[in-house]
C-alpha cells in the first residue's frame, strides 16, 4: 500500500537509508544513523513523501515540486514493483520530474530509464557532499 508519510515514519525511513549506505561499498558514510533519521524527519516536514510498506520492509520517495529528492527501498522490497509504484505516484499531476543519481549506481540508472527518465547532464561530483560523479535525469510526460 502506498500512503503519505507521517512523522512516525522517520525512524524506519532513516533505517532504510542507513542500511543502503552501509551496504553500498562505493558510498561514503558522511552522517550517523541518527542524522539519517533526522534527515528523513526533515523530508517529511518539507517535501511530499510517500511510503510503501509490507511485511518485507519499507520504501519511500520524497518529491519537492518537480524534484525527486530521495527514493530508497528496503532490500526486501527491491525488484517487486514498489519503486515503480512510488514513482507512478510521484508522477501524478506532473508534466516533468528531475533527479540526481550517482553514476556508480547503475541499478538506479537502469530503474530510472525504465521509468522513462533520460540523462541530461553528468558532473564530476564537485557539487555534491559525497564528491562522487553524478548525473541529472529528467522525465517528461508525453504530449498527445
Amino acid at each position: 500500500m502506498i500512503r503519505r508519510a507521517v512523522p512516525d515514519d522517520a525512524m524506519a525511513m532513516g533505517q532504510v537509508l542507513s542500511d543502503w549506505i552501509d551496504a553500498t561499498r562505493w558510498m561514503p558514510r558522511l552522517h550517523t544513523r541518527a542524522e539519517d533519521t533526522g534527515f528523513c524527519a526533515h523530508l517529511i516536514e518539507t517535501a511530499e513523501v510517500w511510503t510503501a510498506q509490507t511485511s518485507d520492509g519499507l520504501g519511500f520517495l520524497a518529491r519537492k515540486g518537480a524534484e525527486i529528492d530521495a527514493l530508497y527501498l528496503a532490500e526486501g522490497l527491491r525488484g517487486q514493483g514498489w519503486g515503480t509504484k512510488l514513482m507512478e505516484t510521484a508522477k501524478e499531476g506532473r508534466a516533468r520530474l528531475e533527479l540526481w543519481t550517482f553514476q556508480a549506481n547503475a541499478a538506479a540508472i537502469r530503474f530510472y530509464e525504465a521509468c522513462g527518465f533520460h540523462e541530461v547532464k553528468r558532473t564530476d561530483g564537485a557539487g555534491n557532499d559525497e564528491n562522487l560523479p553524478d548525473c541529472r535525469m529528467r522525465w517528461e510526460r508525453a504530449t498527445s
